[in-house]
């Protein structure tokens, strides 16, 4: 991946109009030194934002202000998908969204159109505090402070809050509230979370991808998931819905700048959603490049091989190293075709013209037998490469590689990789 990243951040770094604007998605927290040095190598430093704890850098995943509150509570759904693989039932998690784009309204009007995870978990779950921000509501509409979009959205949210919520039994109430709670436990419950990406409003110092994409930046999420896996999941997830919002919505601008989506360890973060974006980022001119151990890996963290295979189908290029997982060795047979190859066939058969049973050997004895021997050559239709060629002959640094120039599909083929950190021992020895 590094070979990749370095060539991104060297196309055009010197053209303020042509820079690509990226995303990079670091698992284990060892990428971003990578990137510092590529930056730091072509003069991009002040480009670079790093999204970690502890840092200078505060974002809020929930200050999106030009976005409907029912859009933000559905990407907090697809964030609770991946902390609930095995259930079954929508219903829990579309009530949650329910429950949480009516608490953004709220939350919106009372808070000066600012929504934060700690705002959201106490107005769902702390006793009296919902209440607190109702007389609060009221004042400011007896005062007519409020327009007439407000005053709208606050009457479909008490609506929803007086005649539905606060009515349904306790073990479903509890149900959707620890539905929603698993979430935003991780932001409240630590103090280095809370102040990086709950912040004050005007603390903030990352709002989002607009002038990362139109400015041609780099954004990498530094959070080991080994140390932080909820909250990694959380903010890449995030992340990657807003990268990706953002980018869809500049296909109505009559010229897309080229962008770059980065992620090692894909399976850790993959969400249904890519394959939406996958299928329709080429028009939006977004280069996206994903490694993960295997398509089951995908399919572990998803739960649906059809989503797999949609994600899988519109990556274009594909570079295959030596695996043993069937149904990475399958689909990648599919996705390569199949060929027409030469059989060979053998048939021995031994005739004669009488056999006695021998009761002493339990045998059958031949006398006067004949024995002939036949070979057929024919063609079949089968796999252009076998399951023996990637579990056994590809070797270390050697690939199987499927791409194309941009015009058309090359022809699937065995090459060798070049390490790129051979290339760095040579330069430290220099």
């Amino acid at each position: 991946m590094y070979p990749f990243t370095e060539q991104f951040l060297k196309y055009n770094s010197q053209n303020p109009d042509k820079k690509i604007g990226m995303l990079i998605l670091d698992v284990k927290g060892n990428y971003y030194a990578q990137v510092k040095n590529y930056a730091e190598k072509y003069h991009l430093l002040e480009d670079l934002t790093v999204i970690e704890l502890n840092a200078k850098v505060t974002y809020n995943p929930l200050h999106k202000p030009n976005l409907k509150p029912l859009v933000l509570a559905n990407r907090l759904k697809t964030i609770l998908e991946l902390f609930s693989e095995n259930n079954q039932e929508s219903y829990w998690l579309d009530k949650a969204e329910q429950i949480l784009a009516e608490a953004i309204k709220l939350c919106r009007i009372y808070n000066d159109g600012y929504v934060t995870f700690p705002e959201i978990h106490k107005l769902i779950t702390v006793q009296g505090y919902y209440q607190e921000k109702i007389n609060q509501m009221r004042e400011l509409f007896i005062s007519g402070k409020l327009k007439i979009e407000q005053i709208y959205e606050l009457n479909t949210a008490l609506d929803f809050f007086q005649r539905e919520f606060e009515n349904l039994d306790s073990r479903t109430s509890s149900i959707l509230k620890s539905e929603i709670t698993r979430m935003t436990n991780t932001f409240i419950s630590d103090y280095n979370v809370l102040k990086t990406f709950c912040p004050q409003k005007e603390e903030l110092t990352f709002t989002g991808f607009e002038e990362v994409i139109n400015q041609g930046k780099i954004v990498v999420l530094n959070m080991n998931i080994a140390e932080y896996k909820n909250l990694s999941k959380i903010m890449a997830a995030y992340l990657k819905l807003d990268f990706q919002t953002e980018i869809m919505m500049n296909l109505a601008k009559t010229t897309s700048r080229i962008t770059a989506f980065i992620c090692d360890e894909y399976a850790e973060y993959v969400t249904k959603t890519d394959s939406d974006f996958f299928s329709l980022s080429r028009e939006a001119k977004c280069i996206n490049i994903v490694s993960t151990q295997s398509y089951s890996s995908l399919q572990n963290t998803l739960k649906d091989e059809a989503a797999v295979k949609v994600i899988c189908q519109n990556l274009i290029n594909k570079i295959w190293y030596r695996t043993d997982d069937i149904f990475t060795i399958e689909e990648a047979q599919k996705q390569l075709g199949k060929e027409e190859k030469e059989k060979t066939s053998k048939n021995i058969s031994e005739n004669a013209k009488e056999t006695k049973y021998n009761y002493f050997t339990k045998s059958l004895v031949n006398k006067d037998s004949t024995i002939s021997e036949s070979f057929n050559l024919y063609t079949q239709s089968d796999y252009i490469y076998d399951t023996n060629f990637f579990t056994q002959e590809l070797k270390t640094f050697t690939s199987l590689c499927f791409l194309s120039d941009g015009n058309k599909i090359l022809k699937p083929r065995k090459m060798e990789m070049y390490p790129y950190f051979l290339n760095q021992n040579k330069e430290e020895k220099i």
